[in-house]
């Protein structure tokens, strides 16, 4: 018995070996006279696909999913070409590390060394500066690994759920801001942005579930990233009545807090407005998305814009939030703010985005994170979405 047991011991870490993540273990830049080199040293030898994006200039490497175990130095956060670097799960199956680079470049050198000296796999990029001219006369290939790394399988937009035949109840569309890569701020005790919105995401649904009045549907319910403009999309295609986009908030100024509602509009209502939408619009620049191809989908949102009803119906969706709010927590000033927000842009799906609170502010961090907060907040936004319902139908009876 004792010896079956052993076996089976043994055979369950085999199993679990077998199905664990490859981790990293250090992350590291190197400044060298001739090049910048990026170091990642893995458990295991990895496949990756490596490339760069221009405008703003990137270097975007993507690797198996993994774990990621950094030591007591955690992330270097810039050193030579490099200014910034991030990472996270950008699909299902795939992680990304986005590298931004204070200049145009070009790879110098790619290569893997085995394990040696105590040093786990590395997967090694040299990047050299080059001119603005150089770069864009070079052809932009990517840099695949042998096996070759399994095309990126984007995160899919949610299907709407099958409204059952009589049901008429709306549907209220829930979107966690950030995910994956793109972390969204970061707090004053280290806490993210995307990690806190997607709690308050899953506590709004289960409270509307229980309401009963209304479907509700997540447009993510994962630490996953998803492109702004899928987010409108996984909207527009639900056919949803109300889009609902939940961020937290940052600033230099230590002592700002409180809540704060925006709509959309195509002239920001004060420079902090208009400051915000262009930050929460660089998500997908964040996350490595090549934005050269989309000239097009813009130009036909804006044309979609002519549709002001949508717009009007979010500002008094959006009233209707900043009273209720004011019952909960803290407000900033001149509450109800309006900008140009991406992720707003729907042209039939009044839309909101409501900034919970500062996560730079330790005071307030630790109040947004805590399950009392979350629920009185969750609560609140409930009882403005019934407001505004109760506002459609009023309306529609005069």
């Amino acid at each position: 018995m004792a010896r079956l047991l052993l076996i089976l011991i043994c055979l369950l870490a085999s199993a679990s070996a077998a199905f664990a993540k490859p981790s990293v273990t250090d992350a590291r830049i190197g400044e060298h006279p001739d090049k910048t080199r990026f170091v990642l040293e893995m458990s295991e030898a990895p496949t990756y696909r490596v490339f760069t994006l221009p405008d703003p200039f990137r270097v975007v490497i993507d690797l198996p999913a993994l774990d990621w175990k950094l030591g007591a130095n955690g992330l270097p956060s810039s050193g030579g070409l490099i200014s910034a670097l991030r990472y996270g799960l950008f699909a299902p199956g795939t992680s990304r590390v986005v590298l931004d680079v204070k200049a145009p470049v070009a790879f110098k050198g790619l290569f893997l060394l085995p394990t040696r000296d105590g040093h786990g796999h590395r997967l090694v990029v040299d990047l050299v500066e080059v001119s603005r001219s150089a770069y864009f006369s070079a052809p932009r290939g990517q840099l695949v690994s042998d096996p070759p790394l399994p095309r990126v399988q984007q995160a899919a937009v949610p299907l709407a759920p099958v409204r059952p035949e009589g049901d008429r109840r709306p549907l209220i569309m829930l979107d966690a801001g950030h995910g994956g890569v793109d972390p969204g701020a970061i707090g004053a005790s280290g806490s993210y942005e995307k990690t806190l919105v997607l709690s308050y995401a899953r506590e709004l649904k289960r409270q509307i579930e229980k309401s009963g009045r209304y479907r509700v549907q997540l447009t993510r319910n994962s630490d996953v990233f998803i492109r702004l403009r899928d987010r409108v999309v996984s909207a527009q295609a639900a056919e949803a009545d109300v889009f609902i986009s939940l961020h937290a908030n940052s600033h230099r100024k230590k002592s700002l807090r409180g809540a704060a509602v925006y709509s959309l509009s195509e002239k920001a209502s004060d420079a902090e407005a208009a400051a915000l939408a262009a930050k929460e619009n660089k998500a997908d620049v964040i996350a490595g998305i090549d934005l050269s191809a989309q000239t097009e989908v813009v130009s036909k949102i804006l044309i979609d814009l002519a549709q002001r009803e949508t717009m009007n119906q979010s500002k008094i969706f959006a009233n209707i939030l900043v009273k209720e709010l004011a019952t909960a927590g803290p407000l900033l000033r001149n509450t109800h703010r309006s900008a140009g927000f991406a992720v707003l842009k729907s042209p039939t799906v009044p839309s909101v985005l409501v900034e919970l609170g500062y996560l730079s502010n330790k005071k307030e961090e630790r109040l947004l994170r805590s399950e009392a907060h979350r629920r009185k907040l969750s609560a609140a936004i409930i009882r403005a979405i019934d407001g505004y319902f109760d506002w459609q139908q009023s309306a529609k009876r005069s």
